[in-house]
């Protein structure tokens, strides 16, 4: 999705990296969010206090409550699991929102971003399933009784990949289309504030879509962790 006028794509422009800005967008926008993450992290525990600020309590409430809920999925041996959910969850909803702002791209509108994401998701799976299980984790894809396994096997192996697809797809159609209608509404009606009410309404699915995101992310490692049956 081409937008007509990108903040960040212009700066690079000045730096003579045009080529760099018109075809990369979602490699800047992302530099930009990790950029913003890192300095709003640094900025909450840089003088922490017994008695929290205000900004230190936004941040105890959302890291504390991604934590209990990640805890209820994937039960107390999965909470080494919590920095790469919190991080995929937190990423993944800021991008989104970024795609409201006039002038800026959401980075999970390119199937690059959302791609790369639900890769480091589906082989991180794999490489908990061996953690806990050793070789004996081959025994996720055999089904429960050995006779079966020629039969079940491929069918597993075709489930984990379709994993990569899920995530992937599901969320750059969302927020590539919900982009897409408020960049149309905005040069249809915009002088009627006609886009307001898909705003609001985008707001809601972006927070939706990373929470589905990091839900399904915390049901395959949770899925590794166990025993095969």
């Amino acid at each position: 999705m081409e937008h007509p006028y990108l903040f960040l794509g212009k700066l690079f422009e000045l730096l003579h990296l045009e080529t760099f800005a018109h075809h990369y967008p979602h490699v800047i926008y992302s530099w930009f969010v990790m950029l913003f993450l890192i300095t709003c992290g640094a900025l909450a525990v840089r003088r922490p206090s017994l008695i929290p600020t205000k900004t230190q309590n936004l941040f105890e409430v959302i890291i504390s409550g991604i934590e209990d809920f990640m805890i209820e999925i994937t039960g107390e041996e999965g909470r080494f699991l919590f920095p790469l959910i919190a991080t995929v969850f937190i990423y993944i909803f800021v991008c989104n929102l970024l795609g409201l702002i006039p002038g800026f791209y959401s980075p999970t509108a390119s199937i690059n971003t959302t791609l790369s994401c639900a890769l480091v998701v589906v082989i991180f799976t794999h490489v908990v399933g061996v953690y806990f299980h050793g070789i004996k984790y081959v025994k996720h894809f055999l089904g429960p009784v050995w006779w079966l396994s020629p039969l079940i096997m491929p069918i597993e192996i075709i489930g984990h990949l379709a994993r990569i697809l899920s995530l992937s797809i599901r969320l750059f159609g969302n927020i590539m289309g919900e982009d897409l209608v408020l960049a149309i509404l905005l040069f249809l009606a915009g002088a009627f504030f006609a886009p307001l009410p898909m705003m609001f309404l985008a707001i809601f699915t972006s927070f939706v879509q990373a929470f589905i995101f990091a839900l399904l992310s915390m049901m395959y490692f949770a899925g590794a962790m166990e025993e095969a049956h």
